[in-house]
C-alpha cells in the first residue's frame, strides 16, 4: 500500500505535518521524516515526545491526515514531491511497538501508530 515513491521521502530529510480533530477544532505538530517507522503489517510508526493534544484529539476522534514531502526525491513535475496520507491513529504506550520506538528515541513516551487507509502523491 505504500508507494516505493514514498518510501524514497522517508529516507530524505523533510518535516512531516500531522493533523487532528478536536472540540476546539483542527490542531497540526510536526516531526521528521526520519523519525517514521514502518511496520511490517505496514503501519507508520511516530515517537510522541510530548503531543498531548494530539492525544486528547485522537481519544475523540482517531482520523488523521499527515503530509510529508522532500525536495531531493523527484515528483510528477520536476525536484521534490510530497504525499497526503489519510488514517486512523492510536497511541501505544507499551508492548512491542513502544519498545521498539522506544530503543530509537528513548524520549518518547509513546509510538503514535498510523493505519493508513489512503496515500496520495500531491507533487
Amino acid at each position: 500500500m505504500i508507494p516505493e515513491k514514498m518510501l524514497e521521502v522517508l529516507k530524505k530529510d523533510g518535516v512531516v505535518a500531522i493533523a487532528t480533530l478536536g472540540k476546539d477544532g483542527p490542531h497540526m505538530v510536526n516531526t521528521w521524516n526520519s523519525y517514521i517507522r514502518i511496520t511490517e503489517d505496514g503501519r507508520l510508526l511516530i515517537p510522541a515526545g510530548y503531543m498531548h493534544l494530539t492525544e486528547a484529539n485522537i481519544a475523540e476522534n482517531n482520523n488523521v491526515l499527515i503530509t510529508m514531502g522532500s525536495s531531493k526525491v523527484a515528483g510528477k513535475n520536476g525536484p521534490g514531491t510530497g504525499f497526503l496520507i489519510k488514517g486512523t491513529a492510536a497511541f501505544i504506550t507499551s508492548g512491542p511497538d513502544f519498545d521498539a520506538t522506544n530503543a530509537r528515541f528513548s524520549w518518547a513516551r509513546a509510538a503514535l501508530a498510523i493505519t493508513i487507509s489512503s496515500v496520495t502523491q500531491t507533487l
